[in-house]
């Protein structure tokens, strides 16, 4: 058996979350077998991929930005790394359906991209048949783990009380990325109950400011609603971003972060919280192995197994990546 299966296998033998679990996430072993540092899987569940010499060029990032430049594995891989990546999950920033197809492609030719979130066309009631097309003919694909809505979807389907987009999401084993401002928390909270067997996936921790201050009560309540559902997971990602809101370097100590990262692993467990970087976005606050050693030194400190769950457990069992040799 390959050493990187033999890994994956063990690491799901531990005590795993409430999520729903796709059949593609489990695994049968004979016991628990706990790894040591060195043989912990590191996947980076929040990573942009594009590239503007593409003849249709790109519609994100703006060419007068350093980010605007080809952004592929290759060059994930190349960057210095506190750890080393076994792989990344890559979300799609497009706003073009046929985008999708091409991070497909790219997954298809690299097994180190594990998998994408993708983005379809807007979700309408009655449910279109163009969305229920783009669920089935995506969903056939196991390498396309589910899609990414901005806030705003969710605040219109709570005013709707509309959940058959999401329902057919769940039904065809989909995961819901979530992204927006420090409401969004609240959001998912009062949201994940209507769709219980939909995972969903808090990204940047709810985009919060991230100051000396305590951090917001809002944002903290949030939190702590989303939590309480046992299908949502949060991605500790762009940590650093949100540090540095009025440009400049981000702390690089991680005293700074621990007050609001206590409270979304207060709230979330160590069964539920994902890694993520956020690369390339995270350039213009630190380096990736700053982003990687902060969010990786908070997990390690937290218990014996939160490390292991924290950068590839939890997200493997919320995901449902399909394993590949």
């Amino acid at each position: 058996m390959r050493r990187r299966t033999f890994l994956s296998r063990s690491l799901m033998a531990t005590a795993a979350p409430m999520l729903p679990v796709s059949p593609s996430s489990a695994a049968v072993v004979s016991g628990p077998v706990r790894p040591t540092v060195a043989d912990i899987p590191v996947i980076d569940c929040h990573t942009h991929f594009y590239d503007p010499r593409r003849p249709e060029g790109i519609p994100w990032p703006a060419k007068d930005t350093p980010l605007y430049r080809p952004v592929l594995p290759e060059h994930l891989r190349a960057q210095s790394q506190h750890r080393p990546l076994t792989g990344t999950l890559v979300v799609e920033a497009s706003s073009r359906l046929e985008d999708n197809d091409w991070l497909l492609q790219l997954a298809e030719n690299d097994p180190f991209v594990v998998g994408i979130i993708g983005r379809f066309t807007a979700m309408t009631s009655p449910l279109s048949d163009e969305f229920r097309s783009q669920v089935k003919r995506y969903a056939a694909n196991p390498l396309f783990r589910g899609i990414r809505v901005s806030s705003g979807v969710i605040q219109e389907l709570l005013r709707r009380d509309d959940w058959a987009a999401l329902r057919l999401l769940a039904d065809h084993n989909l995961v819901l990325d979530v992204n927006g401002g420090p409401d969004t928390p609240g959001l998912i909270g009062a949201a994940a109950g209507k769709v219980p067997r939909l995972r969903w996936i808090l990204n940047h921790i709810g985009n919060v400011p991230i100051t000396a201050d305590k951090p917001p009560a809002d944002w903290q309540a949030g939190i702590q609603a989303a939590g309480a559902h046992s299908n949502v997971c949060c991605k500790v990602s762009a940590l650093v971003e949100g540090a540095a809101r009025n440009g400049g370097n981000a702390p690089d100590d991680l005293s700074f972060y621990r007050p609001y990262l206590d409270v979304v692993w207060n709230a979330f467990t160590e069964e539920r919280v994902i890694y993520g970087s956020n690369w390339p976005v995270c350039e213009r606050a630190a380096d990736y192995r700053t982003v990687q050693r902060l969010a990786l030194d908070d997990a390690a400190s937290r218990s014996p197994t939160a490390l292991a769950r924290f950068c590839y457990q939890n997200a493997r069992t919320a995901y449902g990546w399909p394993e590949r040799k």
